[in-house]
């Protein structure tokens, strides 16, 4: 990404709260990761209004193929979270979300909704949706409300923190009225400031809309997955340096992460047992 491009992309997403990177992807990639979702897809419906009854999402992406970590630390989303994300910022969730035909629209929520810091706020998090497919307003393209990231609580209006109440059609209707649906072709991104309200559309055609959402989030926010118990500390040992910092493997200074006083990547090295393993038992 060119100087001048991050400067766009920065500037799009403190103004009007999220960009859209064409191209995002090299073909190469995308033929992998559908070939990735096709091989393990199939198993995971959702399980409430907002994961989405036909809705498919596959978490801890990453210890599935290669192909997702390193889309997840592409260099120009590395600079776009260094640029509003404090260092040693961290990987907060990785999943595909595959909505089917027949899925209606999510509630309107906020990816940081989790953080209870009033509105407006600086930024907790931010977060990227990757098409895999195109992107349609009919088949459940992303509806994002721009500008949405700067409302306090008391514009906003609703009970987006669970997702809006079925029961407050005047707040889904007023989101509706306010947003844009996103068309944009497979292996586009969209990164958006994780305080922008925005939900998955309804699919009203005859096929699938495959996505990845790598989201990320401040040094010391917790993470969404607990990355520590979903990918194995072997896989997390034949990474790059920057995933593991990602997922933790890091110290915000001067000790937050710390494990029995010591650096993380400790816990990565072969046979390695924490100072409580090491006990005697008999003491």
């Amino acid at each position: 990404m060119s100087a001048n491009t991050l400067s766009t992309a920065i500037e799009e997403i403190t103004t009007q709260g999220y960009t859209v990177i064409t191209g995002f992807l090299q073909p190469a990639q995308l033929q992998s990761i559908k070939a990735l979702l096709a091989r393990i897809n199939g198993q995971f419906l959702g399980r409430n209004n907002f994961e989405g009854d036909k809705t498919e999402r596959i978490y801890a992406l990453l210890a599935y193929d290669k192909v997702v970590q390193d889309i997840i630390e592409d260099s120009r989303i590395m600079a776009i979270c260094e640029a509003f994300l404090e260092a040693n910022f961290l990987l907060t969730t990785s999943q595909s979300i595959c909505i089917h035909p027949g899925e209606t629209p999510q509630p309107w929520h906020a990816d940081d909704v989790f953080y209870s810091i009033p509105r407006p706020r600086p930024m907790v998090g931010l977060s990227t949706v990757v098409a895999i497919d195109d992107f349609r307003a009919e088949n459940g393209g992303t509806e994002i409300v721009p500008g949405s990231h700067l409302w306090s609580d008391e514009e906003i209006g609703g009970d987006y923190r669970e997702g809006e109440s079925e029961r407050d059609s005047a707040f889904a209707e007023r989101m509706a009225s306010q947003s844009i649906a996103l068309e944009m072709p497979a292996g586009a991104c969209v990164v958006f400031a994780g305080n922008t309200l925005h939900r998955g559309g309804e699919n009203n055609s005859a096929g699938p809309r495959q996505a990845l959402s790598n989201q990320y989030c401040q040094p010391w926010a917790r993470t969404i997955e607990n990355f520590f118990l979903s990918v194995p500390r072997e896989l997390v040992r034949e990474m790059s340096p920057k995933l593991q910092s990602l997922l933790g493997y890091s110290v915000l200074s001067p000790f937050m992460g710390q494990v029995s006083g010591s650096h993380p990547l400790k816990a990565l090295e072969p046979g390695y047992l924490p100072p409580v393993s090491r006990l005697d038992p008999h003491l």
